[in-house]
Parts: C-alpha cells; structure tokens; sequence
C-alpha cells in the first residue's frame, strides 16, 4: 500500500509543551480500512459475476476489459483514501504548528515580562549605589577639609626669626587682661560674602572660591562653629538620601529673615519653612525620634545657626539675606526647623 513520504522532523523541544508524532507512526486509520473493506468487497463481486457469466470466452479484449473494470475502481477507492489520509496529515501538523506558535508567544511574553522586572531591579540598585557614591564623596571632602583645616601648623624656623632692636625695647602700653577676652573675638572678622559662600559648602572638586571660603571659615572662630555643625547635619541628612540640592524651597521675604534674627516667632515667620518635599520630612522627623546623636546634632546645628543669623543680620543686605536662604546650610535649617516645629 503507497503512503506519502516526506523528511523525518524531529520532535519540538519539550520545554514549549508541543509534542509531534510522525504521520507514518500512526498505523492504519479508518480510512484505511474503510478503503480495504471496499476493494475486498468489489474484487469479490466482481471475480463471482465474472465466473458465473463465462466471459473468460470471449477473447484477450473481453478479458483487458474486465481486468480494468475490475482495477480501476479499486485504484480510485485507495485514491481516495490516499487523499483522506494527506488531509488528515496536514491538519494535524496545522494543529500542532499553531500550538507552537501559541508556546512561542507565551515564552517570548514569560520572557519580556522577567526582562523588565530584570531591569527594573537593575535600575534600583544603580539608583542606590549612585546614592551611596555621592554621601561617600560628601564625606571624603567634607572629613579632607576638616582634617586640612585642623592640622598643626608647620614648626618654626628660629633662625628666620628677625627681631627689631627698637621694637624690643619699646615698652608696652596696654598690656592685655590675663582673664579679659580680646576685643576681636567677640565679632567675626570674616566678610559676609565669604560666610555665605562657606555656608553653602564647595559644589565640587573645581570649587576654588567655595574651598577658599571654607578654609577661611574654619579658622574663623564663630563661623567655624555653624560650619562644622552643618556639615554634621548635612552627612547623616544624606545617609537617609536626603540631599540639599534636591530640595528646592519656596523663597521668603528678607524681612522674614530679619524679623526671625530678631527673636520674632510664632506662625507669621511659617514663611521660613519654606521645604515642602514631604519624603524628606518623613524622613527626618522618624531620624529625630529614633537617633539620639542626629536628634543633638539637629538642635545644636539650629542653634547654631540661630546664633549666626542673629550675627549677621544687622550688618546684611537683604540681597544677602537672600543669598544666605538659598545655601545648603539654610536649606537644612528650614528642613529640620519644620521637623522641630521652630516656625509654629
């Protein structure tokens, strides 16, 4: 019995769920048999009518005659169930590629959807490793200024120590207190600009003007004071990833500023507080209930810049004033000022 040949395919890969089973590994079907059933019966009929009507008399074209009569419809049967069979064939491997088209496109899917959320995590933990890098380079200057500001100065040269004879022997006129306290050290001696530049902290490793202003400050004896404090703030602020640069304030009047230096307050200077991004102040008023040392640091920063303020405000323009509100310093005052309830 002639079958369709065709090239052996292998089976799919088990992982899709779609199994494939040759059409030549299926054995006989109903057509099949059908189409056997149906020859039998014909050639059966037609050898019996053929016997009993002693036509094998009649010469070699009676007998080709019945031969073909007999052969053809038997081939046209087998032809017809040839062709159910192919038919057959083909639906299922239409079947069979449709469900694998159908796990292609689920796996493809599985595999999009695992990719994004792949990327999603990825992008998170760049996120916090950037965050970590910028408190760590915050800490690194921050610690190298410091350490620059607080080494001891080089031993002296006795040798390159020039001594004026007439200012030797000139008697001194008013010799100073023992227990008094110097007349320059109740007052700065820094420039306001350089203050408020101090305040604001170098914007990076270019900053000379902002380098040079820190150094000056941290020799100055009242700056030095806000200064350190403020960076003690602004260090433990970014290990929450509180960052003062993100923070984008709503500006107050200098008045404001003025009237606060005074020692006005109460919900009319409300103004001042001007930091309203809301993660932050989460942020900071669970730090202030749960860390002791950020919760002395904050109220010693305030005070401390409480102090300065004061200090500079009679002397500032409100162009000053104004300048003094955008630092990172002031920044981190009204953060935490509204955390600590300073402006009502």
């Amino acid at each position: 019995m002639p079958t369709r040949t065709s090239e052996p395919r292998r089976d799919l890969p088990p992982e899709l769920g779609v199994s494939h089973t040759p059409a030549g590994e299926r054995g006989l079907t109903p057509a099949d048999v059908i189409a056997f059933g149906l020859s039998l019966v014909w050639v059966l009929l037609f050898g019996w009518l053929f016997w009993r009507s002693d036509a094998g008399s009649g010469g070699a074209v009676q007998t080709a005659m019945v031969l073909i009569a007999i052969v053809l419809p038997v081939a046209l049967i087998w032809l017809a169930a040839l062709a159910l069979r192919s038919t057959r064939a083909m639906r299922d491997e239409t079947r069979q590629l449709r469900d694998m088209l159908d796990a292609l496109r689920q796996a493809y899917l599985a595999q999009a959807q695992a990719g994004t959320a792949h990327s999603t995590v990825e992008k998170r933990l760049d996120e916090i490793a950037a965050a970590a890098r910028k408190a760590e380079e915050t800490v690194a200057m921050f610690v190298s200024v410091r350490d620059g500001a607080a080494a001891p100065p080089p031993p002296l040269d006795r040798s390159k120590i020039l001594i004026s004879p007439a200012k030797a022997v000139e008697p001194v006129e008013q010799p100073g207190l023992a227990l008094g306290t110097p007349p320059e050290a109740l007052s700065s001696s820094l420039a306001i600009t350089d203050r408020i530049r101090a305040l604001n902290f170098p914007d990076g490793p270019d900053d000379r003007e902002g380098f040079r202003a820190l150094r000056q400050a941290l020799q100055d004896h009242h700056t030095a004071k806000i200064v350190r404090a403020a960076q003690d703030v602004l260090t433990l602020l970014s290990q929450d990833g509180i960052y003062m640069d993100d923070l984008k304030p709503e500006r107050a009047r200098p008045e404001l500023w003025r009237r606060f230096a005074q020692g006005e307050r109460g919900r009319t200077l409300a103004d001042l507080g001007g930091i309203r991004d809301r993660s932050s102040l989460a942020l900071s008023a669970n730090r202030m209930r749960q860390d002791a040392i950020f919760r002395d640091a904050a109220h010693h920063f305030l005070r401390q810049f409480d102090k300065t303020l004061s200090e500079i405000e009679p002397a500032a323009t409100d162009a000053e004033l104004a300048a003094l509100a955008e630092t990172r310093t002031a920044r981190a005052f009204m953060l935490l000022g509204r955390v600590t309830g300073v402006f009502g």
